[in-house]
């Protein structure tokens, strides 16, 4: 498995946290395959005493497939793998970045307009 996640990190831009509405890369190594999903919610597991995260995952699968893992930390933020059954697993939200700002108008050049449903409306056709 540390092949694997080194490979991805060779790859792929990693963030160091996760947080709900981040997608996350979860690889299967016994299964040798990768997907990914959309953190919709994490909260704590306040029936143990040391930290455990319950994550609400919406896997981008077809059909996309919601799942509630509960995990410490550590385990869903990339710092170490862990396993579930037979499988051992790594996950780590990816970092998207923001997209690129268009960019200014060249001097002389009006800047784009943005469009709006109503001026099709008034177009004759």
């Amino acid at each position: 498995m540390e092949e694997i996640v080194r490979q991805l990190r060779s790859l792929l831009p990693f963030k160091a946290e996760t947080v709900p509405g981040d997608i996350v890369l979860v690889a299967f190594h016994k299964e040798n395959q990768a997907l990914y999903a959309v953190v919709q919610d994490i909260q704590r597991d306040t029936s143990k005493r040391d930290p455990w995260w319950h994550l609400t995952l919406l896997f981008l699968t077809v059909p996309p497939q919601r799942a509630v893992w509960t995990l410490r930390e550590p385990q869903f933020t990339g710092e170490e793998t862990f396993g579930m059954g037979e499988e051992e697993l790594f996950m780590q939200a990816v970092d998207l970045g923001q997209p690129p700002a268009p960019p200014p108008p060249k001097r002389g050049q009006s800047p784009a307009t943005v469009l709006n449903l109503a001026d099709f409306r008034k177009t004759p056709r």
